[in-house]
């Protein structure tokens, strides 16, 4: 059958016709599921925020309940630096553990991981002979970058190490006088504080105008760390431990964390600025395991976001060093804060 051309004509208008109908279909189809994907990806992203918004203050923490414990004063004593390893017996435990304090008494202070970036700081702010508190001296690795030194620790078991002045305190209620200290370095300490906001409210007082304070603790600690999920194998757990421990890639990547951690900081920042006064200091709480140290920061009693951190600074006038300006503050992950105080500024 042979058809005219009008024919064909009208046959080649309808089959663009239909063809352009499911292509307009199709398009809709696609436009309607990628609404319904946006959706669903702001509904998580806005799960995620809520999930991960710190939401403790100091006022809801129990330090006394910490600094009355038993375990958590011997943690921080002997026991941190030992280990926790279960003993084959109480002699045996008793001279490794003999051994190993001895040898830290000799063992070289340069060795240290942050002796290098500390000394730095020292010479870059020309501190060599200026009035240092180190909060959380630990076995005092650096106590000989400067002169004028002084450890504060929880526990007098470490006073040994130390040929510097040495105090036994709480970071929480130092017992020193307002502007007694041109600078004060801090490393991995304060993760471990049940008050950490009382913490950088006490460095603050003890610091002099225009005093530097170098702030290193390990930021945004693992929910997981306590019960070790990342070092113990699988047959450790039951089956709802098994899909915490298969879960944590994902949780840890950079993707996943940044979907609540910018959100969060977006919000807290607005706030800052709307209510134009001094923030209060927001954290999670974790529970922390004074048994054993299955993993690094096992022990800590906090999350902390080094934003927050800078916020609570900034509101009170004083100057983040090491991030100026908004955009790098707003994209800072891990590392070292430097800190100037501004005690006269309103």
């Amino acid at each position: 059958m042979v058809l005219s051309a009008t024919e064909n004509h009208h046959l080649s208008y309808l089959e663009t016709y239909f063809r352009r109908k499911k292509e307009m279909k199709r398009s809709v189809l696609l436009k309607r599921y990628a609404g319904y994907g946006l959706i669903a990806f702001s509904l998580f992203i806005f799960v995620l925020t809520i999930t991960y918004y710190p939401s403790h203050f100091d006022d809801v923490s129990k330090e006394n309940a910490f600094l009355d414990r038993y375990d958590y004063k011997t943690f921080y004593g002997k026991n941190y630096y030992v280990g926790t390893k279960p003993p084959s017996s109480a002699s045996l435990q008793e001279s490794q553990e003999s051994r190993w304090w001895e040898s830290q008494k000799s063992r070289s202070h340069e060795n240290d991981p942050y002796f290098a970036s500390v000394s730095a700081f020292v010479r870059q702010y020309g501190l060599q002979k200026a009035h240092i508190l180190d909060v959380g001296a630990g076995l005092g690795p650096l106590q000989d970058i400067v002169a004028d030194y002084t450890a504060l620790e929880l526990s007098s078991e470490l006073k040994r190490f130390f040929h510097k002045p040495f105090v036994e305190a709480s970071a929480t209620n130092m017992p020193f006088k307002d502007g007694e200290f041109d600078a004060i370095w801090t490393i991995n300490t304060l993760e471990h504080v049940p008050k950490p906001e009382q913490a950088l409210s006490e460095m603050r007082r003890v610091l002099k105008d225009q005093g530097l304070l170098y702030l290193q603790p390990a930021w945004q600690c693992r929910s997981w760390a306590a019960e070790g999920y990342q070092a113990r194998p699988y047959s450790d757990f039951d089956f709802l431990g098994k899909l915490i421990k298969v879960s944590i890639p994902l949780r840890d990547s950079t993707v996943y964390r940044a979907l609540y951690t910018f959100p969060i900081r977006l919000i807290r920042l607005t706030t800052s600025l709307v209510m134009a006064t001094p923030t209060k200091f927001q954290y999670n709480l974790l529970k922390p395991n004074y048994e054993l140290q299955w993993q690094s920061d096992s022990d800590a009693v906090n999350s902390m976001d080094p934003y927050e951190v800078m916020l609570w600074f900034r509101s009170r006038g004083d100057d983040i060093v090491s991030y100026e300006g908004v955009i790098d503050p707003f994209f800072v992950r891990t590392g070292t804060l430097i800190i100037r105080i501004n005690k006269r500024r309103k």
